[in-house]
């Protein structure tokens, strides 16, 4: 089993591509272990987490690279009117779910509360599979400290 402690820094795009799968909530974790396409085993014990992409080790054959799996998202599209999408995004964030925010569409997890509240609001989503990204403040990346004393539960 290959250690892994970061992203290769300089990956050669040139050189071919297996790729290592994970889900988004292992991403997020510093210490896990996953098996690549190839049947080769890594263990990380990363600094910080791996993103979607990244080319965590390379050899003179091949590069390694993790691929976040898709998952059942709904997925609320901003043609008709994205203005709306501010007043969304809080509508969501005070559930506590996480959203990720594209320039065309919101993507959110999906979930009964979520899906009763896009119906209650009446605004139009559909269920999809996609990779699923949630904004650098979701998931609680901030302290209470840090949003300041009126957003105390």
């Amino acid at each position: 089993m290959q250690l892994v402690s970061g992203p290769v820094v300089s990956p050669d795009p040139a050189l071919p591509e297996i790729v290592l799968p994970a889900e988004r909530l292992t991403l997020v974790k510093r210490l896990w272990r996953g098996t690549a396409g190839d049947g080769q085993e890594f263990g990380f014990e990363l600094a910080a987490p791996l993103q979607h992409g990244a080319t965590f080790w390379q050899t003179a054959g091949a590069r390694y690279v993790v691929q976040q799996r898709p998952e059942a998202v709904v997925e609320i599209p901003l043609d008709v009117a994205p203005s709306a999408a501010a007043g969304i995004g809080w509508a969501i964030g005070n559930l506590h779910l996480e959203l990720s925010a594209e320039p065309t569409r919101l993507l959110a997890p999906d979930e009964p509360a979520i899906r009763q509240l896009l119906e209650r609001l009446k605004v139009p989503f559909q269920p999809v599979t996609a990779i699923f990204r949630p904004g650098r403040f979701a998931r609680g990346k901030l302290s209470t400290h840090e949003l300041g004393p009126s957003h105390q539960h």
